[in-house]
Order: structure tokens, then C-alpha cells, then sequence
């Protein structure tokens, strides 16, 4: 403790101490002239000036002992139910000011313990624990954009370096700058998506919703994958329930549906199918996107909207781990709701429910 702060100390007991004297030496008198005044006019006591100034001493001197016992006490209880919580919270924020974030207080369970002490440290141990949370996803987060940056990077110098080799063929000349544009692109859409992603989770991103057609929508998102498709002679199906209006913000919701599109075709094997189906309930629209791909095993699918995180490793060089938490986010942003049903081995099915605009409403709002 420094001198200043000891000096604070000092002036603090002291103008408690005062306090108490005060407050003692005014209820005493008080009492003091209650009782002789009462004594003097029932028994017919005439009181001195010695016998008062007699009085007066004694009743001074119990004002200086009681105001000393009082500040006494009220300091060991400030100590107990005070200082010592204080000290212990102020003792784990400068812990986590110095990075750590396994910092907990344990509760009071004292007689004497402030309940709001308690609502305190409930409030801290939850705001250490999100912390935590946060400082594992952003380590995470920066180890994952490193290993992510780094593949495509070393593919388009080994591709750069080979295509520096003298005597190389057209054809190959060809391949390895194909291979170089691919691993550019993918380096593109990783930036790209981690951008997307960083300004929905800091909410930098605000929907603008409108009325519109989701049936309309989905086709044409559908159709953007058309040469993907027929490329691996993926069998496409549709089901798709006509006037099915939503409203929400359209560019963040074909975010969402470019990505299960290209997620289903992705892993789906060449002659496999993939089915698009738009159904309504009372209040809701569902939009089921299923394929027969390798399917999501349990473990997998606890982690599969987690940013980076690719379960089947097989297909990592087509894309980075990002799809669906940006999926993920857009969704709840949008107040909707999105489930996954898969076998290993057989295929997924996401289904996706929104809120959709009753067509009553819709009349009403185009006259």
C-alpha cells in the first residue's frame, strides 16, 4: 500500500470515527436530558451544578468508548461483508486483465454476506465464461484463417515454380495455370466469405427485407449450378408449392441457399441425385435441400456450423469451412430456423423454416 493510499485510509477511519461520535454524543445527550428532566420532576431531585458537570464528564467519556466499540465493529463487518468480496473480485479482474480467462468466484454463503455481492459475481463468473468462449473461437479462428491461407498459397508458388521449368509443354503449361486459378479463386472466396462472415457476426450487415416470391428465388439460385450438375450427371428433382411469399432481406437468404446447393452437389457422388422441395404450413415455409452424398456422421454434425470446420476431408480443396456458419448466421439473423437429418453413407437433408407472408396480406399490401 502506498504512502497516499494510507493516508486515505487514515482520513477514512478517522471521518468514521467522527461520524459515530456524533451520532453517540446526540443520542446520549438526548437521553441523558430525557432521564434528569424526568427524574427531577417525579422524585423532586434538585440538581447542582456539580452534580451536572459530574454527569456531563462521565456521559462524555461513554460517547468517546461507545463511538470507538461502534467504529470497531462497523469495521470488522464492512471487512467481512465488504472489503473481502471487493478484494476478491478486484483480485480476478486483473487476473483476466492479464489473459486469464479461467478466473471463477466462488459465491458468499456467510450470515452476514450481501446478496447483491452474490449478483455480482454471478454476473462476473458468466462474463469470464463468455470471454473464454470468445478468446478459444478467436484463437481458434486465426490458427484455422492461417492453415486456410497458407494451402492455396503454397499450391499457386509449387504451380508458379513449375511453370518456370524450361522446355515444358503447352499442354501442361495449360494445366498448372488451370491449377493456379483454381487455388487463386479458392483464396478469393476464402476472403471473401471470412469478410461476409466477420461483418454478420458484428452485425455490420442489416437486412433490408422485402416481399417476395421464394419459390422464384430458389430456381434461380438452382439454376446458377446447372453446369455443376450436369457435369457430374447429379439427377435434380423439384417440388416446388407455387405463391409462397416471404419477406426478408433476398441477397442475405441466396447466400443461404447457394451454399446448401453447392454443398449437396459437392457431395454428392457423379449419377447421384439431389432434390429441392418447398412446402407451406399455417405459418411457415420449408425448404428441404437433400442429396445422396456420404452423409454426416454424428460427431460431425456437432461441429458442422462451427467456422473452418470440414468434416469430410476428402473434399477440403473445394472449399473452406465457412458455408455453413455463414449459413448459420444469416439464419438466425433472419429469425428463421435450420435442421439437418443425415446417414452416413446415404445423404443429408437440410431443411429450413421461415416465416412466411399469408396471402391475404399479400393482396392487401399490392392494392
Amino acid at each position: 500500500m502506498s504512502r497516499s493510499e494510507r493516508f486515505r485510509r487514515v482520513l477514512f477511519e478517522l471521518n468514521r470515527y467522527i461520524v459515530f461520535f456524533l451520532l453517540m454524543g446526540f443520542v446520549i445527550t438526548c437521553c441523558m436530558m430525557l432521564f434528569i428532566r424526568t427524574m427531577s420532576d417525579t422524585m423532586g431531585i434538585e440538581l447542582t451544578a456539580e452534580n451536572i458537570s459530574e454527569a456531563a464528564k462521565i456521559t462524555f467519556w461513554n460517547v468517546i468508548l461507545l463511538s470507538a466499540i461502534c467504529t470497531a465493529i462497523d469495521g470488522l463487518r464492512r471487512k467481512i461483508t465488504v472489503d473481502r468480496p471487493v478484494q476478491r473480485i478486484v483480485d480476478a479482474a486483473q487476473r483476466m486483465m492479464q489473459g486469464d480467462f479461467s478466473v471463477r468466484i466462488r459465491p458468499q454463503h456467510n450470515v452476514m454476506s450481501d446478496d447483491k455481492f452474490n449478483e455480482i459475481i454471478a454476473c462476473f463468473n458468466q462474463m469470464a465464461e463468455e470471454l473464454s468462449g470468445t478468446e478459444t473461437l478467436r484463437t481458434d479462428f486465426i490458427a484455422n484463417v492461417s492453415h486456410e491461407l497458407k494451402t492455396p498459397l503454397a499450391v499457386m508458388k509449387n504451380y508458379a515454380t513449375m511453370l518456370q521449368a524450361p522446355g515444358l509443354s503447352e499442354e501442361k503449361r495449360v494445366e498448372y495455370a488451370k491449377h493456379i486459378a483454381e487455388a487463386s479463386k479458392r483464396l478469393a472466396d476464402l476472403i471473401s466469405n471470412i469478410l461476409k462472415l466477420n461483418k454478420l457476426e458484428n452485425q455490420q450487415i442489416f437486412p433490408e427485407a422485402t416481399t417476395y416470391d421464394l419459390g422464384e428465388q430458389l430456381c434461380e439460385c438452382l439454376l446458377n449450378f446447372e453446369e455443376l450438375w450436369e457435369k457430374k450427371d447429379i439427377q435434380i428433382e423439384t417440388e416446388l408449392e407455387e405463391n409462397i411469399i416471404v419477406r426478408t432481406d433476398p441477397e442475405m437468404m441466396s447466400l443461404v441457399w447457394n451454399n446448401l446447393f453447392s454443398n449437396a452437389i459437392k457431395f454428392t457422388e457423379p449419377g447421384g441425385r439431389m432434390s429441392l422441395r418447398l412446402i407451406k404450413d399455417a405459418e411457415y415455409a420449408i425448404v428441404q435441400v437433400e442429396d445422396t452424398g456420404c452423409g454426416i456422421s454424428k460427431e460431425v454434425g456437432q461441429h458442422m456450423f462451427d467456422k473452418f470446420y470440414q468434416g469430410d476431408t476428402s473434399h477440403a480443396m473445394q472449399g473452406n469451412g465457412l458455408g455453413l456458419a455463414l449459413v448459420k448466421r444469416v439464419i438466425d439473423i433472419s429469425g428463421s430456423d435450420i435442421a439437418v437429418e443425415s446417414q452416413l453413407g446415404k445423404g443429408s437433408t437440410f431443411t429450413v423454416r421461415m416465416r412466411r407472408v399469408p396471402h391475404g396480406v399479400v393482396e392487401e399490401a399490392s392494392v
